[in-house]
């Protein structure tokens, strides 16, 4: 097994919790959009209509941060954080990309990340953090006026939640 079986099982999770939050994300989005050309279509999202999204959006919220809590703490403890993903070295990772972009970038030990796979995890993971604050910064604009306004307002908060979202969206496809 190249992945311990908890990173499996945090990863499936994830994987499920995600699309769930994403459709209930696209309808909460149909309700009030931020660019007015783009439109989810009802098959695609979840929830049916408003409160109903938001309802699906914030129970599986909690299923994340339970999830990332748990996966944060093995991480951790294990050291696994530290041993996959540190450290990238500038001269390593253009090697490692251009031997990716010429379609000669070895794979001979899929235990060990190489620096394109490492940068592209560190991605995720500020993409991550960037929608939970830009969803803090939606759901409880009021309360943290400070992440408010360092997202540039509300309707900008809305735009940065959208927009990582994509890139989530996009890197999984």
């Amino acid at each position: 097994m190249v992945q311990p079986g908890w990173v499996r099982i945090t990863h499936w999770i994830n994987a499920v919790a995600v699309v769930l939050m994403v459709m209930s994300g696209w309808q909460i989005y149909d309700a009030s959009p931020i660019f007015p050309a783009i439109e989810f279509p009802p098959s695609i999202t979840l929830g049916g209509w408003l409160a109903g999204a938001l309802q699906w959006h914030f129970a599986v919220m909690w299923l994340l941060v339970a999830n990332f809590i748990v996966y944060l703490a093995l991480n951790l403890a294990t050291g696994r954080f530290r041993r996959k993903l540190l450290p990238v070295r500038p001269k390593q990772l253009v090697a490692d990309l251009l031997a990716a972009l010429s379609g000669r970038l070895k794979h001979d030990d899929l235990a060990h990340y190489n620096s394109v796979q490492k940068l592209a995890y560190l991605v995720v993971i500020a993409d991550i953090l960037l929608i939970v604050l830009s969803g803090l910064a939606i759901w409880k604009s009021v309360q943290f006026p400070l992440l408010r306004t360092l997202m540039g307002g509300y309707d900008n908060a809305r735009v940065v939640h959208f927009m990582c979202m994509s890139v989530l969206v996009a890197r999984c496809c």
